[in-house]
């Protein structure tokens, strides 16, 4: 865990080197201060650094809560519907106002939009329990969230080919961004990490219980409904500010768990506090990634993480291929 830190520190340091600028830019700016140069480094790199660390690390740690709680290595913090509800309420949103106005203004910092994306995102999640009626059975919350992503989806795809003009402002909320994170959405997604991260490594014990089965955490006396719906709102609250904030970045839910798992052998404690830090590392490799390749331009975030967290998974099902 504590690589995982360090990688951390590491690449929030290489974030103020990478950008439109050169590296001799960069350099000369860090060695002779001034006030550009103060707003650059300071007031846009760096809270990006730290704002795409914590969204990565809110991605993992939902990712993590996911496969424990559903025992399948497939989930992902998106399975409850978050990030189609969140699409369908920011295309609402986008139909609602002006949206060249929107485009101009860097509408991912809005705080209309990220409102919108939260609401969008917890209410997809409510309408999946409430299809599963309850919190009971996973093979119905499963179902019931993918019935609720290609019904929400498919609005959103109806909506966009109606008003064709908000695409482009669409495309960075449904690619995923770190470029519109700053200290506030970096204050925001720390307090939301907080208070997700600490009751779920209260709550690790009873995921260590559900991986043996259900009957047998029922059998220890476990409240196995009370449990379920503390791990879902912590997914849900986790999820939800991660979309909000950097649109619907792929993949590092469903990878970063897995880095954990194949590096050393933990238990569901240690799963739930390593794979948030492992999934900020990630998110913040994939930003500088997205930085660099086409500089002065950037790629999406969230197509750096859908190569990677591809690749890795093809190297991943291929290790294992080998071994049988």
């Amino acid at each position: 865990m504590l690589i995982y830190l360090l990688g951390a520190v590491l690449l929030a340091g290489v974030s103020l080197f990478v950008g439109t600028s050169s590296l001799r830019t960069s350099l000369e700016w860090l060695r002779s201060p001034a006030a550009l140069s103060d707003t650059v480094l300071w007031d846009i790199r760096l809270p990006r650094a730290v704002g795409a660390w914590l969204v990565g690390a809110l991605l993992g740690l939902g990712g993590a809560i996911a496969q424990t709680l559903f025992r399948n290595p497939l989930a992902e913090p998106y399975l409850l519907g978050s990030a189609s509800g969140a699409a369908l309420a920011v295309t609402v949103c986008l139909l609602a106002v002006d949206t060249t106005m929107i485009t101009g203004l860097a509408w991912m910092g809005g705080l209309g939009v990220t409102g919108a994306a939260f609401v969008g995102a917890a209410a997809g999640i409510t309408l999946t329990l409430t299809l599963s009626r309850g919190v009971q059975q996973t093979a119905n919350l499963l179902l019931a969230g993918v019935v609720v992503a290609f019904v929400l989806g498919a609005l959103t795809s109806l909506l966009m080919l109606r008003s064709p003009d908000i695409w482009r402002a669409m495309q960075s909320f449904l690619l995923g961004t770190t470029g519109f994170l700053g200290w506030r959405s970096a204050a925001l997604l720390a307090l939301v990490f907080a208070v997700c991260a600490i009751p779920a490594v209260l709550l690790s014990r009873g995921l260590d219980a559900l991986t043996l089965g259900e009957d047998t955490a029922r059998s220890l006396g476990l409240p196995l409904g009370a449990l379920r719906v503390g791990l879902l709102a912590l997914l849900s609250l986790a999820t939800a500010a991660a979309v909000s904030q950097a649109g619907i970045v792929g993949f590092v839910g469903l990878v970063a768990p897995h880095l954990v798992r194949e590096s050393v052998r933990v238990n569901s404690r240690q799963l739930i506090i390593a794979a948030p830090l492992c999934g900020g590392v990630v998110l913040q490799a994939a930003d500088l990634v997205s930085r660099w390749v086409i500089r002065p331009a950037e790629l999406p975030v969230g197509i750096v993480t859908a190569c990677l967290g591809g690749a890795y998974l093809v190297m991943l099902l291929w290790r294992r291929a080998q071994r049988e």
